[in-house]
């Protein structure tokens, strides 16, 4: 039996009690460039295990899995704080995949001075991509969703990814790294090796 409802209104006069403990992931809006949020650093997460940082991180993942993308950071989804996540297909990353991985306040160290140039696009920027410098080894180290403290190290595809998901939490994007700027445009009109191009 439905329940009831007031003289002359819509809604019931009871309604069904929600369960605030039940979260529905979303597909979150992702910032363009131009977006205040994309060129503002971002702020440190205290608590990754808070109920509202949980919320956000389900609706990234599936924000990233409906974009395609592999990787996401915070910002792009208009929250200024320092959290990322990504996955590496295997494909990428010379035969190893990289499983979904989730990392607040994320630090990143150059291992030697060796540069790497390589394509990139980005969610944020759709439809365009250019050539990026990025260094080829990093040591990387940040807090897990569960609160623990985490560190290791990545080269080539795998470190690219890391340095294109950081720079968002400190407002800068891809293009402003690039040397040339010849090599930045439309996907579309950019040919097939494009394809190849991380995008986050």
């Amino acid at each position: 039996m439905p329940p009831p409802l007031c003289e002359g209104a819509t809604r019931p006069l009871h309604p069904a009690p929600r369960r605030p403990h039940v979260h529905r992931m979303a597909i979150l809006k992702i910032a363009r460039m131009g977006h205040p949020v994309l060129a503002t650093p971002a702020r440190p997460v205290d608590d990754p295990t808070a109920p509202e940082v949980r919320r956000l991180l389900d609706d990234m993942v599936e924000t990233l899995r409906d974009a395609g993308g592999v990787g996401l950071a915070a910002p792009q989804v208009h929250v200024p704080w320092r959290v990322i996540l990504y996955a590496v297909p295997a494909a990428r990353n010379a035969g190893v995949a990289i499983p979904l991985r989730i990392l607040f306040n994320p630090e990143l160290e150059p291992v030697d001075d060796a540069m790497v140039e390589a394509r990139e696009a980005c969610l944020s920027l759709p439809g365009l991509s250019g050539s990026v410098p990025r260094y080829r080894h990093v040591r990387w180290r940040g807090v897990s969703a569960d609160g623990q403290a985490i560190e290791g190290e990545a080269t080539d595809f795998h470190a690219r990814v890391l340095q294109h998901e950081c720079d968002h939490l400190d407002g800068v994007l891809y293009p402003m790294r690039m040397r040339d700027l010849r090599t930045f445009g439309f996907v579309d009109a950019q040919g097939a090796e494009v394809a190849a191009a991380p995008v986050d």
